[in-house]
């Protein structure tokens, strides 16, 4: 019996503008949600605590959903 994995809603984020001079909880949420260099994204799963960060640094991010590989 193959037991099959749902899919977890997924986003993409990209740090679009830089954290310097930032208040050190904004630097946080976005090392936090993996970005270290401008323009550089990650794709993540859609949890409430990833769109809290999310949110936090809404101001600094582009967000949107991937596309499927299909």
């Amino acid at each position: 019996m193959v037991k099959e994995k749902m899919q977890q809603p997924q986003v993409r984020v990209t740090l679009m503008k830089s954290f310097i001079r930032r208040e050190k909880y904004q630097e946080q949420c976005v090392r936090g949600l993996g970005l270290r260099k401008l323009h550089q994204s990650r794709v993540l799963e859609d949890t409430p605590s990833v769109r809290g960060m999310i949110n936090q640094v809404k101001h600094l991010l582009k967000v949107e959903s991937p596309v499927d590989p299909c």
